[in-house]
């Protein structure tokens, strides 16, 4: 095995990245207080095109923590468009009036498990990941159309909210690859 170069790998120029397809996803970060996990979602929704991030409350956003955010996300937070909201439950509510599914990746009566859920494409989805100790805000969740829980076996029953985003990320990625 050979590892591929950079050019082998067909990568595609920010220009090129902000004029493309992306999939029909809005990544919602409420009260994330880690900016590398901020960044790492960056990188992620660059990596499999999600049509924006939506940073709220006290979540850090590029422009008042380039260098930390940019550590992981490398230049991902100029790719991927982003804006900022004190209020996420503000978000939730006009997302759901704009038509979008809203689902809040929460640990919640009710929830279904990602390896059962079924993407529609024809539809937008907005997922909000929640702060890394307290999870999504019941607030939000009370808005939000429903729940994803990703399904654990170990002893824990929490991942890292960036990890979190990856795995949701590439699962509506996955079903709607064809979109791309």
């Amino acid at each position: 095995m050979r590892k591929l170069s950079v050019t082998e790998l067909g990568r595609i120029s920010t220009s090129e990245f902000k004029d493309s397809v992306k999939l029909p996803l809005t990544i919602i970060l409420d009260d994330v207080r880690s900016l590398y996990n901020v960044g790492s979602v960056f990188r992620t929704s660059d990596a499999f095109r999600v049509e924006r991030i939506i940073l709220c409350g006290i979540t850090a956003t590029p422009l008042n923590s380039l260098v930390e955010i940019h550590k992981t996300a490398l230049g991902a937070e100029e790719s991927v468009e982003w804006i900022y909201s004190d209020d996420c439950t503000g978000v939730v509510k006009e997302l759901n009036d704009q038509g979008y599914v809203t689902i809040a990746v929460e640990q919640v009566e009710g929830s279904v498990k990602l390896d059962s859920f079924s993407v529609d494409k024809t539809k937008r989805y907005a997922l909000v990941l929640g702060n890394e100790v307290k999870g999504v805000n019941q607030e939000v969740v009370d808005n939000c159309q429903l729940s994803l829980e990703i399904p654990q076996f170990g002893t824990k029953h929490s991942l890292n909210v960036s990890v979190t985003a990856g795995l949701v990320i590439w699962e509506f990625a996955r079903q709607m690859k064809d979109i791309l």
